[in-house]
């Protein structure tokens, strides 16, 4: 790993790319410890059956499963990456599956044509999504009034959680383009929402955050 990488202050999306090109066949592996995270996350969309939900950085498409299980075969899912390698692998999910209902555009948040509005929006380990103000803009015009939105990811912890910290720091440098905003990832996005919630463990290290547009 290259010091470099993921050390800048702005999200770089050509470095995320070649980054999620070399991850993408073992992805699903290396998030097996942050599902815990991810259901719980899903849960706190409140999800009804019929709703139509986008899942930014959708990566593999691991968030199908619990998504599908909330919204049933009349729901539908609008699932956003710019890793033509990660939603191979989304792709080769669903028709495992069976699924229908999913549509999977190949872009990054702020390019991504996007039509109708949404009952939800999940943003789930979106680093350098969550800090780019364009992105949100253009996936939060696409909600319905009143939808929840529902971001979970890394975050420093307390000056005093070394361990945590260098924990955070191993796996940012892995996995996003830029460190900015780590202390609180989820600022722009809830400065956007009403009824905000974060919540984090004492120690730190992740975040899950609500709201509704």
């Amino acid at each position: 790993m290259h010091l470099s990488r993921g050390t800048g202050r702005r999200p770089d999306p050509a470095l995320a790319i070649a980054q999620y090109r070399r991850r993408a066949e073992h992805y699903d592996f290396e998030l097996v410890a942050f599902e815990p995270v991810r259901r719980a996350a899903i849960a706190r969309l409140e999800l009804a059956e019929g709703a139509t939900v986008i899942d930014v950085g959708c990566g593999t498409g691991l968030s199908f499963q619990p998504l599908k299980e909330r919204i049933g075969a009349a729901g539908r899912i609008v699932g956003i990456d710019p890793s033509p390698e990660m939603l191979a692998q989304a792709r080769l999910r669903i028709q495992r599956h069976h699924w229908t209902g999913i549509s999977l555009v190949e872009a990054t948040a702020h390019a991504a044509a996007l039509h109708g509005r949404a009952d939800a929006a999940l943003f789930h380990f979106t680093h350098d999504v969550l800090q780019d103000e364009e992105a949100l803009d253009n996936v939060l015009a696409h909600l319905k009034p009143g939808a929840r939105v529902v971001a979970a990811g890394l975050q420093w912890g307390p000056p005093w959680s070394l361990p945590v910290n260098l924990f955070v720091l191993g796996a940012a440098l892995y996995s996003v383009s830029c460190l900015g905003g780590l202390q609180q990832p989820w600022r722009l996005l809830t400065a956007r929402l009403h009824d905000v919630r974060v919540r984090s463990p004492l120690i730190g290290g992740f975040y899950i955050a609500c709201g509704r547009v």
